[in-house]
């Protein structure tokens, strides 16, 4: 006997992530800085265990197959690449035409994209750059931001090529980099760069010893997604950025 049923409608606040292989941070974080009624819908796209400039490119490769990977059955209202390094590589424009050959949404963003917005917002254009990339990583993400009218005024990085080390950089590294680089007077605030850099304990504690704005890959992509969405945060979502959308 076939048992009847009624269908229900699709939740209006769908978002879907293409996630790297190796990160083993970013979906927590979503989930801690998204609202309840957003549903996250997450797909992974191969990744290297060791992080170089070419390394990260081949990703290019496989973004718009791993897009379509998620649900046929969705409608999502954004679409993100949860990369910073791998959308500095591989341009912004390009990563949202990929992840758009592979499924639909309404709108698209990565965390270069939603940081340049956020850095808007604040109206700053001078920050200081912690990074757990090597140097030639490092490079390319100043330069795509250079041109985009923010200067990266002081740097300092982990140097740490293996992403199984990065997502276990501890709090306090992280919160002894970010105070070493914001001394600069040139600096406005602090970018804490990598999705899968555990950051969001270290955000507040930082921020109230420095008194800048400390921002994270997975904090400003959260933040422009409920722009995107016009959804209200968390009310436990860290750093100043949540308080101006």
């Amino acid at each position: 006997m076939r048992l009847p049923y009624d269908l229900e409608p699709r939740r209006p606040k769908q978002v879907g992530l293409v996630v790297l292989q190796a990160d083993e941070t970013i979906e927590q974080d979503m989930r801690t800085l998204l609202p309840s009624d957003v549903e996250l819908l997450v797909s992974r796209v191969p990744s290297a265990e060791v992080l170089t400039s070419n390394t990260i490119r081949e990703m290019e490769a496989h973004l718009t197959a791993a897009a379509a990977l998620l649900p046929r059955g969705a409608q999502l209202s954004v679409l993100g690449y949860a990369c910073t390094s791998g959308t500095a590589e591989i341009g912004t424009e390009k990563v949202a035409s990929l992840l758009r050959l592979g499924v639909g949404a309404t709108f698209t963003t990565d965390p270069v994209t939603a940081l340049i917005a956020a850095l808007a917002q604040l109206e700053i254009r001078r920050i200081a750059l912690v990074s757990p990339y090597v140097q030639q990583v490092s490079a390319t993400l100043r330069d795509v931001l250079a041109q985009a009218n923010v200067t990266v005024t002081a740097f300092a990085s982990f140097e740490e090529p293996l992403e199984e080390n990065v997502v276990r950089i501890s709090e306090k590294s992280i919160t002894t980099a970010s105070e070493a680089v914001s001394d600069h007077q040139d600096v406005d605030a602090v970018f804490l760069s990598c999705t899968n850099l555990r950051t969001l304990g270290a955000i507040p504690i930082i921020e109230e010893k420095v008194g800048k704005p400390i921002l994270s890959s997975n904090q400003v992509l959260a933040w422009h997604i409920c722009r995107q969405l016009n959804a209200t945060p968390p009310r436990e979502a860290p750093g100043r950025i949540f308080k101006n959308l």
